[in-house]
């Protein structure tokens, strides 16, 4: 690892003037709203009425029904919301929205009744009211909810409202799936899940790069391992929803420890004995490809399941173009493929599928 040039004297002073010079005076007030006043300066059918406005280079209105039900309801259960940010514009007084244009438009479109509730995980007898089925007491309520805003003054102009637009949307990384599960499913089956991640046989057969298991990519595919052996792989519901449902049945069920930490120890056992790259693709792999995870983990369990006893023969079809095609497919969260790749490891395993029947890549 090449060592880091220490900067001289002069580049110092260089580079503190280069911040000095380019440092703006971003000057503003956090101001809250309750709902009914903002949406009375705010009509997006009127715009030249409306004291707040939605400049050119914010995004159309794309949330779908189901994100704007969840940011309705995170309202209602009082949930912290990131505040809105606004600029004065100065030639006419009124406020330019920098950031939070869905959010605003998400209430208008509730109180307008344009869309109804839906999928809602903890408010879920809503689910299928629209604005004008509350009470008055609840339309109250709602229309007092407060909105903070971060108003910048006049002197930011368009490209520093730009600017700020910019720093907002694209600053840190958006949290994945396997990120967002560990915050919002926490509980026993999820810190089970965690033990396995520290599984030494597992990082062994498993290799993940370091930045990926960080992000959860570890518990991702010990998750799916579960909920693919569970559930099968013939269920219409697929990918995050599906895995989200099983954790979630876990953490308020409850599930044996014991016997799914046997069952997994058990898959890892016989990948170590009978795989000779594990679940890589090749001896310098660095990463394990989910598909290729899911096929070998969860057709070893389903084969397992058959003849707890197995000993599989020739292991050819490892190399083979069949398996190779299975285990490429970018759509890991297609059911039909997931699927097909599963049944493909477990009769290979079981010789339904015959080594000598399979194609290989000549030479």
């Amino acid at each position: 690892m090449a060592t880091a040039k220490v900067p001289t004297e002069k580049q110092l002073e260089a580079a503190e003037k280069q911040i000095k010079e380019s440092q703006i005076p971003y000057e503003y007030d956090t101001k809250e709203y309750p709902i009914e006043v903002l949406l009375y300066k705010f009509n997006s059918n009127d715009p030249e009425k409306s004291t707040v406005k939605i400049p050119n280079y914010q995004r159309d209105f794309i949330w779908k029904d189901d994100m704007k039900s969840r940011f309705i309801e995170s309202l209602i259960l009082g949930v912290p919301i990131q505040p809105l940010f606004a600029a004065i514009l100065d030639e006419d007084g009124s406020l330019e929205l920098i950031d939070g244009s869905q959010r605003l438009r998400t209430i208008e479109a509730f109180k307008n009744d344009e869309f109804k509730l839906s999928k809602l995980k903890k408010l879920t007898l809503l689910n299928g009211m629209k604005y004008s089925n509350f009470s008055q007491a609840r339309k109250n309520k709602f229309e007092l909810l407060n909105l903070r805003l971060h108003v910048i003054n006049e002197k930011a102009d368009l490209s520093i409202r730009q600017d700020i637009f910019d720093r907002i949307n694209t600053s840190g990384q958006k949290a994945n799936s396997s990120e967002v599960r560990k915050g919002a499913f926490a509980g026993r089956f999820y810190s089970f899940v965690m033990e396995c991640a520290k599984n030494s046989l597992f990082k062994k057969l498993c290799p993940i790069p370091e930045i990926a298991r960080r992000r959860g990519e570890a518990e991702e595919l010990i998750l799916r391992f579960f909920t693919y052996s569970d559930y099968g792989t013939d269920t219409t519901e697929r990918g995050s929803k599906l895995l989200d449902k099983y954790l979630i049945a876990q953490n308020e069920k409850g599930f044996k420890q014991n016997e799914k930490k046997k069952e997994f120890e058990i898959m890892l056992k016989f990948v170590d004995k009978y795989f000779p790259l594990g679940f890589k693709r090749s001896s310098n792999s660095t990463f394990t490809p989910r598909v290729r995870f899911e096929a070998i983990s969860v057709g070893v369990h389903q084969a397992l399941l058959q003849n707890k006893a197995l000993k599989p023969g020739s292991m050819n079809w490892l190399t083979s173009t069949d398996f190779e095609e299975v285990t490429t497919s970018d759509a890991s969260n297609n059911t039909g493929r997931l699927k097909k790749r599963v049944d493909f490891v477990r009769d290979c395993l079981l010789n339904k599928i015959k080594v000598d029947s399979l194609r290989y890549a000549e030479g």
